[in-house]
């Protein structure tokens, strides 16, 4: 990666990353399956106004990098979405697990398919590459480490809403930065 130095030259670093997608939930308390219309759901959580905005800004940014937001369809619990993401990163490092999160986001973003319906997540889970029909049967399975994870980084990061990128273990960087804050950071590690 190329870092520009403080006296304006440019060096070039040697720097590897190991993105690690971890759970947070908006809301806990939606159901499983369907859930609730997503569109509703957010002028009830966000009021109209500002979720109008938010899609007004997320459609333009979207069409910018190559993704058709989509505001229809359903929104239901997420924690099974998150235990897959869980396996991925088990079974396959990083690398799938990216492949995986991929996959849900175009599901829920692009598609309109509510990550509270196991047969979606299936779907996600093939399109990436990963068998998750045990994991998608037991609902034990990754469930206690997904819970932790909740824990830990809504306590110890105050997580309250996403994206919070945690760079070296040590710099939070909440909501949508721009590349010059991550250049900072990056320089600060």
């Amino acid at each position: 990666a190329a870092i520009s130095a403080a006296a304006g030259e440019e060096r070039t670093a040697s720097l590897r990353f190991d993105v690690r997608w971890r759970p947070f939930q908006l809301n806990r308390g939606l159901p499983n399956g369907e859930g609730r219309n997503k569109l509703g759901y957010y002028h009830e959580r966000f009021g109209v106004q500002r979720s109008e905005a938010m899609i007004v800004s997320m459609k333009k940014v979207g069409k910018e990098v190559g993704i058709s937001f989509s505001y229809g369809g359903s929104i239901g619990n997420s924690f099974n979405s998150h235990r897959l993401i869980w396996k991925a990163r088990e079974d396959g490092g990083s690398e799938l697990q990216g492949k995986v999160v991929d996959e849900l986001f175009r599901a829920y973003f692009e598609e309109e398919k509510s990550l509270g319906v196991l047969s979606n997540l299936a779907e996600c889970a093939e399109r990436a590459g990963i068998d998750a029909s045990e994991l998608l049967a037991d609902p034990s399975m990754g469930k206690e480490a997904v819970e932790n994870e909740l824990e830990y980084f809504t306590g110890k990061w105050k997580c309250r809403g996403v994206p919070l990128f945690i760079v070296d273990g040590k710099y939070p960087l909440s909501g949508a930065q721009p590349a010059e804050a991550f250049q900072q950071v990056f320089e600060m590690v």
